[in-house]
């Protein structure tokens, strides 16, 4: 069978699983309640880039240290009424930046629309992020396995969403020594997870050099979630 043959085939097999009409985002499975919508974002790119220049603006990026004293090669920042950060005290999540002591901006409609809707469709009604962590990966930079624990209440999906140089998603289980699903994220892509994936480890390779034709040299991620 000839690649470009077979890839019709995996996508079709796909859209079969999922039960998905023509003309919708194209959506993969990444797991059980997990799923990746291709290009779900970019319809609403001017939108989303605007937010994120605000949000930047009034916390800039920084790279945090794990409670290890490891400086992490991905640069962070976050806005709505909470923020995930790290220090040697731990992983936590605080009300207020603190670089200035003021409260994180307040979440874009433009990101709480986006995850609303990528939850729905990755089949998570009514979902309201209050915290959207934001990173920012130059080549070189990766995020190791690891699982999203810190929020409190487990009932609540993760909505991914990928800007600028495609990255290659690890995927896993429950358990850090579970099989790892790897499959490239490209600009737009939004990955939805929860139920009996929410607690799944997941992390991305190093991120490669090259130049993306809206976001440069590098890759934005919006991880939004639901902070019990």
């Amino acid at each position: 069978m000839s690649r470009m043959k077979a890839s019709v085939t995996r996508r079709a097999a796909t859209r079969d699983l999922f039960n998905l009409d023509d003309g919708l985002p194209p959506r993969e499975a990444l797991g059980p309640g997990a799923a990746l919508l291709r290009g779900f974002a970019l319809d609403r790119e001017a939108e989303i880039l605007s937010a994120l220049d605000a949000a930047v603006a009034a916390a800039p990026f920084r790279h945090m240290v794990t409670p290890g004293g490891q400086t992490m090669s991905v640069a962070m920042t976050n806005c709505g009424a909470q923020g995930w950060i790290t220090d040697r005290r731990g992983y936590r999540y605080e009300r207020c930046d603190p670089l200035s002591g003021r409260p994180w901006l307040p979440m874009p409609d433009a990101f709480l629309d986006l995850a609303g809707s990528a939850a729905s469709a990755g089949g998570y009604e009514g979902f309201v992020p209050n915290a959207c962590l934001i990173n920012l990966y130059e080549p070189g930079a990766r995020l190791t396995l690891h699982q999203d624990r810190n929020e409190g209440d487990f009932s609540a999906p993760i909505v991914s969403v990928s800007l600028g140089l495609p990255a290659k998603f690890l995927f896993g289980g429950l358990k850090r020594t579970d099989k790892v699903l790897r499959t490239m994220l490209e600009h737009g892509d939004v990955a939805v997870w929860g139920g009996p994936s929410r607690l799944a480890f997941h992390g991305v390779d190093t991120l490669k050099d090259g130049q993306h034709t809206v976001m440069g040299r590098r890759r934005i991620n919006l991880t939004l979630r639901k902070v019990g």
